[in-house]
């Protein structure tokens, strides 16, 4: 199975599934959900932004750089998007990026069970020796939840990229690196279970 064939991932609560001009009006609906788009620390897409970057994630995809998923929700209603990106494919190494939810189900078991899946197929099924996550320095929401994963900051990129944010102004994003090694992952495997199995005891 190749790192840019279209995959399906399914848990108990989740799918995900390959992200298609079909999931536009549902992503359009997630993402007015605490209009996710005016967040200045982030890219994601705003409602009249969303079928110009399904198109552009389906263009990556093409180019062999990006394999990009629609998050489904128990209902089947697209909830959200996520990828693997700067894929590697020599080197067995992808990061998990590019991923957003809508307000409802952000900080829910939801986010938990995505990783799971993703972090899963890319260490059990592609042979992955590591895999990266990135962020903002200032998205503090997303620096926990990366940690919470088990994944070890690599370092800070300072200056790395100009914020094309509206709202940033101009202002230069310093980029923290995380990632999981294939060693560490029958750890984090097991942690990542261990949460999700009490979440669904207690739900």
């Amino acid at each position: 199975m190749g790192f840019v064939s279209d995959t399906t991932l399914s848990g108990q609560t989740v799918s995900l599934v390959p992200l298609r001009a079909a999931h536009h009006n549902d992503l359009v609906d997630a993402v007015r959900d605490g209009e996710l788009w005016k967040l200045w620390y982030t890219a994601i897409p705003s409602p009249e932004g969303m079928a110009a970057e399904i198109e552009r994630r389906l263009r990556l995809q093409q180019a062999g750089s990006m394999l990009p998923f629609a998050v489904l929700d128990a209902s089947g209603r697209a909830v959200g998007m996520t990828t693997y990106m700067h894929i590697d494919a020599t080197n067995r190494r992808v990061e998990i990026g590019s991923t957003w939810y809508r307000r409802s189900v952000q900080r829910t078991a939801l986010n938990t069970e995505v990783k799971r899946l993703l972090l899963g197929h890319a260490f059990d099924t592609l042979s992955c020796i590591a895999v990266e996550f990135r962020t903002h320095w200032f998205n503090q929401q997303s620096r926990r939840g990366i940690e919470r994963l088990g994944a070890k900051l690599d370092g800070v990129l300072r200056n790395h990229q100009i914020n094309p944010h509206p709202d940033a102004q101009g202002a230069l994003r310093d980029t923290c690196v995380y990632s999981i090694i294939a060693s560490e992952w029958p750890s984090v495997r097991a942690h990542l279970d261990f949460q999700l199995s009490r979440t669904r005891h207690t739900a």
